[in-house]
């Protein structure tokens, strides 16, 4: 059987692959949070094209899964690390002295986490319409937009609550959690699946029209309690 490397889908994937590499450069040698923040969100762009573009063509193939889930865990585990790492960097004082401190690589939990939450997404069938734990983009966000506000001096952490970050992140990814995912039943309001993704869809794009950047972490945070609660209510149904 001949595999075909070079498709249009592939290429949007590599395009996926590349911002995150430029991202993690951004971060670790530049120290330039607010660029790895668009090259991040432009990754996530290209992640969701590749589906759409393979949908379009009709080119779904083993190699385009397999390329899909290595450029995230290069967008969405190492880049998003290297944020934490260098804001740990800095509120630790390390950058300033030149030195560094062993314990932010502790940060980089989040990149083996988010190892296997793909690995496991793979050959999870049942996450075709919702997830099971965190999904990688939305992690990544949450990271990389913290990462921009702190550059921008809007905030500032202690050491060990970037630490403490990277934990929870890292369980989230692998969590049990069944978490709803962006894709309809069709597109009718009175599915109540569909009513909720509208309902977060809308506010969403409310709160980035009037708080930007700022948004996106409270975004990424009112998506995993609602996905608790939902959580909790089918349990307490069933």
């Amino acid at each position: 059987m001949k595999i075909r490397l070079i498709t249009l889908p592939n290429i949007v994937t590599l395009c996926n692959l590349l911002c995150g590499a430029a991202a993690v450069v951004y971060a670790l040698a530049l120290s330039d949070l607010q660029t790895a923040f668009w090259l991040v969100v432009a990754a996530a762009v290209f992640d969701f094209l590749d589906g759409f573009t393979a949908r379009l063509t009709g080119s779904f193939s083993p190699v385009g899964k397999e390329l899909d889930s290595l450029s995230d865990m290069v967008s969405f585990g190492v880049a998003p690390s290297c944020v934490l790492f260098v804001m740990y960097q800095t509120q630790s004082g390390a950058l300033l002295s030149g030195e560094m401190d062993p314990w932010g690589f502790a940060v980089f939990l989040v990149a083996a986490f988010s190892a296997l939450r793909l690995a496991k997404f793979n050959i999870d069938e049942s996450q075709s319409y919702e997830f099971e734990g965190l999904p990688t983009p939305a992690a990544a966000l949450f990271i990389c937009s913290a990462g921009y506000l702190f550059a921008e001096g809007l905030y500032a952490v202690r050491p060990y609550y970037i630490l403490l970050c990277a934990l929870c992140i890292s369980y989230f990814l692998v969590s049990p959690v069944r978490m709803f995912a962006l894709k309809f039943h069709g597109y009718g309001w009175r599915d109540s699946q569909n009513m909720m993704r509208y309902l977060f869809l809308l506010l969403s794009l409310a709160a980035l029209v009037f708080f930007r950047i700022k948004a996106i972490p409270f975004i990424i945070m009112v998506y995993i309690l609602v996905s608790l609660v939902r959580n909790i209510v089918m349990a307490l149904r069933r």
